[in-house]
């Protein structure tokens, strides 16, 4: 019964990542239900206290068994779940901002959320860079997760601009045109990389079956956050080509959507779907995408957009209830 501090996942924090998206989308939505708003603010509080409660095994097992965590850091495929705790602070931090209007609080998790992401951003591709040969099998779409910290800096980030003054000020604009820059472009290459993997070899294992959706993560926050960006930014005179360009990459998603709703109709008809902490991969990545439905349906004023990402918000809800449930029951029985 209850968590292992010795075999502690680093990508536990996945769970936090897809309730803070869940909370965002809520209130985002709360326009068409005004009572998503008062789940909105429940969803924060309870990811909160989810976010803490994780985070005592996480540096618990950096402490007591270190090799153990070095090993993981080191693993062609779980080290890139360690940018989910960066990316969870994050998130939380947009949490703080846009539904609570705790600036202060949002600060306190977006600036060291936006240094840990950057460290995982740059150390684990420095680690992949420097092994002598990595397997192509062993490439998923996890090695989505540090770009996509990346792009989701501005989540919050874009909004506590306005907050900071001079010099700060400055910096934070910097911060955040750089990553997203950054964060795109590694996702493009990687994309490639990670779309060679799905032609070339077998599907993946049947666990690693729900990271299909992570590319739903970029793709949606990368709309968001620029959008965000866009509108922070006094200096651009001429927004309309971002937007633009924003509806573009969404168009994307409804592509990727479609696919990962395929495949996963194929593991489950043909091979197989356990139960694994993989399910979180369903959650912020959909969330992501829901919430980008949103604001490019109300950027364009089409309103059929913004009605398909109301149908997908559901779907996000029923996956984050089977997902919650099945990892209570995980915790509590194993």
């Amino acid at each position: 019964m209850g968590i292992s501090i010795k075999d502690f996942a680093p990508s536990w924090f996945a769970s936090v990542m897809g309730t803070g998206a869940l909370a965002l989308t809520s209130k985002a939505y709360s326009s068409k239900l005004p009572a998503l708003a008062g789940f909105a603010k429940f969803l924060v509080y309870l990811n909160t206290l989810l976010f803490f409660i994780l985070l005592i095994p996480w540096l618990l097992r950096w402490v007591k068994y270190t090799e153990n965590a070095l090993e993981d850091l080191k693993h062609p495929m779980v080290s890139h779940f360690y940018g989910t705790i960066a990316v969870a602070m994050l998130v939380l931090s947009a949490d703080y901002l846009f539904i609570l209007k705790k600036i202060t609080i949002a600060k306190a998790f977006w600036i060291p959320g936006t240094v840990l992401t950057i460290f995982f951003a740059l150390l684990i591709p420095y680690l992949m860079f420097v092994e002598r040969e990595i397997d192509l099998k062993v490439v998923t779409p996890a090695w989505f997760i540090p770009p996509v910290g990346l792009i989701v800096i501005p989540m919050g980030g874009a909004g506590l601009i306005s907050s900071f003054s001079g010099t700060a000020r400055e910096i934070a604009y910097v911060v955040n045109y750089f990553a997203w820059g950054a964060g795109f472009f590694l996702y493009l290459g990687l994309f490639a990389i990670v779309f060679f993997r799905f032609i070339r070899h077998e599907p993946m294992p049947c666990g690693m079956a729900p990271a299909v959706w992570i590319n739903l993560g970029p793709i949606g926050a990368g709309t968001s956050t620029l959008y965000a960006l866009v509108k922070a930014s006094e200096f651009l005179k001429v927004k309309e080509p971002f937007l633009a360009f924003g509806l573009i990459f969404w168009g994307f998603g409804v592509w990727w959507l479609a696919m990962a709703i395929m495949m996963t109709i194929y593991y489950i008809r043909k091979l197989n779907l356990p139960y694994s902490l993989a399910w979180w991969a369903f959650i912020f990545p959909l969330g992501a995408y829901v919430g980008a439905t949103h604001n490019v349906g109300m950027a364009f004023g089409i309103g059929i957009i913004d009605s398909f990402g109301f149908v997908l918000y559901w779907l996000l809800l029923a996956m984050w209830l089977i997902t919650g449930v099945k990892t209570v029951k995980h915790v509590l029985l194993e």
